[in-house]
């Protein structure tokens, strides 16, 4: 790959700083980060649009550098999230003030993923003032980390727009390795309504925390199901779809019967199939509860909430995005991952999908999170490599 000037480096670790300064934690308001990067885009040339939640308080960015003359070149998505998970105590510095220390830059997002985030939007103005045979789209989402909150509203608007091809690159932290798959990664709460009482007459009530308690064993049983249809020749490690309780929360004393409780729990699929079966045999499981929660106390509910389904990112074969990052890189080795992403959702509309970002996701959600310096550059000289193949000859 291309070796990267000094001028353009600092400009990336100015970005990212900056990015960092926002506190864009997931659920909460991102507008100002976004308003920062639409900016650096619209100086560069680009015409963008947002797509905002119900509360327009969380929005995303979709910003587009117009080839100067199209060649037939697909166009290119760079996309990346701009929420980061919550701090936790302990860390050496303050998460939203940026330091460098040891060739590393420290901060909340620095590797997950506003490192990324900071290498494209530096590199906007090169792009600009390039011949362009094609187009570079540039997509920034809120709430990737609560089960992909927001990207599947800019997947909507793409679609309505007809931008349903190209190549997209998802600068997750993948150290520029590529990565062309990972299982989809289902996130739910069931609540639990029952009656309360006095425990000293437990058959007067309906425990909620009782029914939630056998609810979590039929999952435990599912669980062993879900290992027994594991496919032939699969990917991934484990190679099986797994189910996880997250917590389980319920009761106000222990001598009060518990009429709340609610079960946090999430499954990641390894196909479409496991996640439809252990849908299904849980839902059903369910009306059995409350059939016989109803006998006791009609108003008795049960209700399973989606918190996030996020699909999963499956492997092609002949995937032209891998191809052009390989022609970049000079790496042709794919690898699968365990956490999920984004890519799949583009995928799934017919847009080539990969995997591949700067940093190590070893670092991401840790206590003094970083990214080394020398992935910046490398995602840098990374950048030029798509600069190269976006030009008109």
């Amino acid at each position: 790959m291309a070796s990267i000037d000094n001028i353009l480096f600092e400009k990336s670790i100015k970005i990212l700083k900056d990015l960092i300064s926002f506190k864009t934690i997931s659920g909460e308001n991102n507008s100002s980060l976004i308003n920062y990067c639409e900016n650096i885009l619209s100086k560069s040339g680009a015409t963008s649009f947002k797509v905002f939640d119900e509360d327009k308080k969380r929005v995303n960015l979709f910003a587009t550098l117009k080839a100067k003359k199209s060649n037939g070149k697909e166009p290119i998505i760079l996309s990346g999230h701009t929420d980061v998970v919550p701090v936790s105590k302990g860390w050496s510095t303050d998460p939203f003030v940026a330091e460098i220390k040891d060739d590393k830059l420290y901060g909340r997002g620095s590797c997950d993923m506003k490192g990324f985030l900071a290498c494209s939007l530096a590199f906007a103005d090169i792009f600009s003032k390039s011949n362009l045979s094609r187009d570079i789209h540039f997509s920034l989402t809120f709430d990737e980390e609560t089960a992909c909150v927001g990207a599947p509203l800019l997947i909507k608007e793409l679609k309505k727009r007809k931008i349903t091809n190209g190549i997209c690159i998802v600068g997750e932290p993948t150290k520029m390795k590529i990565i062309d798959s990972h299982k989809a990664c289902y996130e739910y709460t069931t609540f639990f309504e029952g009656l309360a009482g006095h425990s000293s007459k437990p058959d007067e009530g309906v425990n909620a925390a009782e029914y939630a308690s056998r609810y979590v064993n039929k999952l435990m049983s599912l669980r062993n199901d879900l290992k027994n249809r594991e496919p032939d020749n699969s990917i991934f490690t484990p190679p099986y779809s797994t189910l996880s309780i997250g917590g389980i929360f319920g009761g106000i004393a222990h001598n009060v019967i518990a009429d709340k409780c609610h079960v946090n729990w999430e499954t990641r699929p390894v196909n479409k199939q496991d996640g439809i079966f252990l849908n299904n045999e849980i839902d059903n499981y369910a009306n059995e509860l409350l059939t016989e929660m109803k006998k006791k106390y009609p108003n008795a509910s049960i209700r399973k909430k989606i918190i996030g389904e996020i699909i999963g990112f499956d492997r092609i074969q002949d995937s032209k995005a891998c191809e052009f990052v390989s022609s970049i890189t000079g790496d042709n080795k794919r690898e699968v991952v365990s956490f999920g992403t984004e890519a799949g959702l583009f995928q799934e509309i017919g847009i080539s999908t990969v995997v591949c970002g700067p940093g190590s996701i070893e670092q991401a959600h840790t206590i003094d999170e970083f990214i080394e310096l020398n992935e910046i550059k490398k995602c840098l000289s990374f950048l030029e490599g798509v600069k190269e193949r976006s030009v008109i000859n």
